[in-house]
């Protein structure tokens, strides 16, 4: 790059100079030298003239640092979107906090904001995002009940109506699934993409039922299908019979088919996972603190996260092509659907108008906070449950600068997961040297002659069950005897041309 760089300086000024057929010639040897495409090429030879900077596009947009600075604002009162999904959501954002009086932005910032494409909102946030970071994530039951529920699939929901619903559970046992812990109960609607959370104390379908009853009462619609996977706790009579009771179409996916829930599992992590993380809760104070946490993310999820919807998918071949609607909240999709009733726009718009966004993401972040101290106190009964939440203001004060401190949620982990190693006592330790003196003797030999020979030697302390363990050493040995003889050789060979006269003749 640096040679041709110095060939731009060096035939720019010929070029400039030169007649047009002059200047044919000289452009046809400079693309010749450095394959550049001709229009490339004649754009750097006449940049020098007018002095700009090689490659630069006349007119191109410029956002400055203010601008740059309300848009870390916009991402972190989003819980830091991606550009695609934060481009229709900035004008309800910077509507919403100046509604609020928490952002009063200049008209010319507020054009260049509302007209930002999203790949340029990925750049202007290229160092905010540097820090961040992402964490990563696993249902049986009966005969003659499973048969009396009928099986639904992925390519079966062919546009429903809102209120036809697919249902999960989320565990959050941590690191060891041992024990009683909490539950995540999701509900995720088909049409819109409305979702609900509340946890569960234990995993048990009477529990279930009564946190279900709950949520239909929090949903903008009734609940007309029930879609769940075949987990015990979904299929059962308490379940079924709940479904009859109230006229719901109860379905299930097929078993070990989690794509037949791709809706639901979409958000499980998305949602669940994105704002819980993957410690261990247990008990009354950390299900509570959950509950708390889901209160305020049901209306900034739903209100204020766009989200992609799958509109279209061909297969062409082995290659799969899928095309997607434009993002947009669940609110939005919900107002837009003409299956809306009226009283039902009226009710989410009267909510919404009343919602500030920033002051949503504050109690988020500080349930967050109390659920972090829950999971890692020795003594979860002496953890303080008034945290220290800071004002709305300080709070707002600090999107500006959160970034540089990584990622700001609690509940995100940013050291990596450890790598389990052994988990018990290696059986052969006493033994693996005198192994290997055997298979160094006589290579040829299999890893049960080995093992039949160590039982001659020793009855009774190595039983046959040791055959796989003696076979992976072998394994091992084997590997790396092949390399030291085709390395062996190689080397020699290489010093053999090198220095091919001997030198005891070198000597003499």
């Amino acid at each position: 790059m640096a040679m041709r760089a110095e060939l731009v300086e060096a035939v720019g000024e010929r070029y400039r100079s030169a007649d047009r057929e002059s200047k044919g010639r000289v452009l046809d040897e400079f693309v010749a030298v450095t394959g550049f495409h001709r229009k490339h090429a004649m754009r750097l030879l006449r940049a020098q003239r007018s002095g700009k900077v090689d490659g630069a596009r006349p007119g191109r947009r410029i956002y400055d640092e203010a601008v740059r600075t309300a848009l870390v604002v916009l991402w972190e009162s989003s819980d830091r979107l991606c550009g695609k999904r934060l481009r229709p959501l900035i004008p309800i954002l910077l509507e919403a906090m100046e509604r609020h009086g928490h952002l009063d932005v200049a008209p010319d910032i507020k054009t260049k904001l509302t007209t930002m494409s999203a790949a340029t909102i990925d750049r202007a946030l290229r160092e905010a995002k540097a820090g961040s970071r992402r964490p990563r994530r696993r249902g049986v039951a009966g005969t003659e009940l499973r048969r009396s529920v009928p099986i639904r699939t992925f390519d079966d929901w062919d546009d429903p109506a809102p209120g036809y619903v697919e249902a999960d559970l989320v565990s959050h046992s941590g690191p060891v699934a041992k024990g009683s812990f909490a539950w995540t109960f999701t509900l995720t609607d088909i049409a819109t993409g409305w979702t609900e959370c509340a946890p569960l104390l234990v995993r048990e379908q009477t529990v279930l039922v009564a946190v279900l009853a709950e949520l239909r009462a929090l949903m903008p619609f009734p609940l007309l299908g029930f879609d769940t996977d075949n987990d015990s706790v979904f299929i059962n009579e308490t379940v079924r019979d709940y479904c009859a009771a109230g006229g719901i179409t109860f379905t299930r996916c097929r078993p070990y088919r989690k794509n037949d829930q791709a809706w639901v599992e979409q958000k499980n992590g998305s949602i669940v996972r994105r704002l819980v993380g993957y410690r261990r809760f247990e008990g009354l104070s950390a299900t509570a603190a959950l509950a708390d946490l889901y209160v305020a993310a049901r209306l900034f999820v739903n209100f204020f996260q766009p989200s992609f919807k799958l509109a279209e998918k061909r297969r062409d071949g082995a290659r799969i092509q899928k095309r997607y609607h434009a993002p947009a909240t669940p609110y939005q999709r919900l107002l837009n659907d003409p299956r809306t009733s009226d009283a039902t726009r009226t009710r989410l718009t009267e909510i919404f108008s009343g919602l500030d966004p920033v002051r949503l993401l504050r109690d988020i972040r500080a349930a967050q906070q109390r659920l972090v101290a829950l999971a890692d106190a020795a003594n979860p009964s002496m953890v303080c449950e008034k945290s220290n939440t800071p004002s709305l203001e300080a709070f707002l004060s600090s999107l500006r600068t959160v970034w540089q401190s990584g990622d700001a949620r609690p509940t995100a982990s940013d050291e990596p997961k450890p790598k389990r190693g052994r988990r018990r006592p290696d059986p052969l330790i006493a033994v693996t040297m005198q192994l290997k003196r055997w298979f160094e003797e006589e290579p040829w030999r299999t890893g049960r002659e080995l093992l039949e020979k160590l039982q001659a030697e020793q009855p009774g302390d190595y039983p046959d069950g040791l055959l796989r363990t003696v076979q992976r050493r072998l394994k091992i040995w084997r590997s790396e005897q092949a390399c030291a003889l085709v390395f062996a050789r190689s080397s020699a060979a290489f010093r053999a041309i090198e220095d091919p006269i001997p030198h005891t003749i070198v000597d003499a």
